[in-house]
C-alpha cells in the first residue's frame, strides 16, 4: 500500500484550525443513517470510502449486513450521484473516482468536484455527504471542502439550517471497524476528535445533527475495536480531568 503523505500531514493542520478533523454525525456504520432525511434535507450526493465502510480492507465485495442500507442509499440518491473514493471498485454498482492523489490531498477534492460538476444536474459541495472511518482522510478531506455558498431567494432552504452557510459536505464518520486494522492510529483518531470536540463545546451540535440524520437499528455487529486495557485507562484519566 502506497504511502499517504497527504494524510500524514493533516494531523498539521490541527495547530492552526483544531476542528478540522470534527464530523458532523459520527455513526458505527451506515445503518444508523437515514438516508430519506438526508434527501430531504437538501442532500443529493454522496462520497463513501470502502475499506472498513462499506467492504472489509482490500476486497471488493460490500459486507452483507450493509446490504439493505446500500440499495437505500443508490435509490434515494441515484446510482449516478454516489461516489466511492477509492482508485478500484467493481462490486458495488455506482461510480469509482479514479485519483492520482490519495485523500485527502487537495487534487482528490478536485476530482471529486469535477465529477459532480460534470453531471447533468451538476451537485454542488453543500449537496453532499462525505462517509468513511478515518479522521485524518475522510472528515479532513470533508471539512478542506468547506467554502462560502452564496444563495439566491428560495435557494437557502435547500441548505440544512443547522449548519453554517460557509459549511461543505455533510461529514460523517463511521467509527466501528468490520476488520481490525490500524487500531493504535484509530484510538488515537478517536481520542483527538473527543478532546476537540469538547474544547469547541461542539458535543451539542454533533448531538443535535445525529437526531435528524440517523434512525434507531439493531445493534450493530461491526466491532467497535477493544482498545487495549492501557489505552482505557489513559481515556478514563483523560475525561476525569
Amino acid at each position: 500500500m502506497p504511502l499517504n503523505i497527504p494524510g500524514l500531514l493533516a494531523p498539521f493542520q490541527l495547530l492552526w484550525n483544531p476542528r478540522i478533523i470534527l464530523p458532523h454525525v459520527i455513526v458505527t456504520d451506515i445503518r444508523q443513517l437515514n438516508f430519506l432525511a438526508l434527501r430531504k434535507t437538501g442532500y443529493r450526493g454522496a462520497v463513501f470510502d470502502k475499506d472498513n465502510c462499506l467492504t472489509i480492507p482490500y476486497k471488493d465485495t460490500l459486507v452483507p449486513e450493509l446490504q439493505d442500507s446500500w440499495a437505500e442509499c443508490r435509490e434515494v440518491f441515484g446510482e449516478s450521484n454516489v461516489l466511492i473514493a477509492e482508485s478500484v471498485s467493481h462490486h458495488l454498482s455506482v461510480p469509482v473516482l479514479h485519483h492520482g492523489s490519495p485523500k485527502p490531498a487537495y487534487r482528490c477534492i478536485s476530482a471529486i468536484r469535477a465529477y459532480f460538476s460534470s453531471l447533468p444536474n451538476p451537485i454542488q459541495d453543500h449537496e453532499l455527504v462525505v462517509v468513511g472511518d478515518r479522521i485524518f482522510t475522510d472528515v479532513v478531506m470533508a471539512n478542506r471542502m468547506k467554502r462560502r455558498v452564496t444563495c439566491t431567494t428560495g435557494e437557502a432552504d435547500k441548505i440544512p439550517p443547522i449548519r453554517d452557510r460557509e459549511k461543505g459536505p455533510l461529514a460523517v464518520w463511521t467509527n466501528g471497524v468490520w476488520q481490525k486494522e490500524s487500531m493504535v492510529m484509530r484510538w488515537i483518531e478517536r481520542w483527538l476528535v473527543d478532546v476537540v470536540a469538547r474544547r469547541t463545546n461542539s458535543k451539542r451540535e454533533l448531538s443535535d445533527l445525529k437526531e435528524v440524520f440517523t434512525k434507531s437499528s439493531p445493534q450493530p455487529e461491526v466491532r467497535q475495536g477493544k482498545i487495549p486495557l492501557i489505552m482505557k485507562q489513559c481515556w478514563s484519566l483523560l475525561h476525569k480531568k
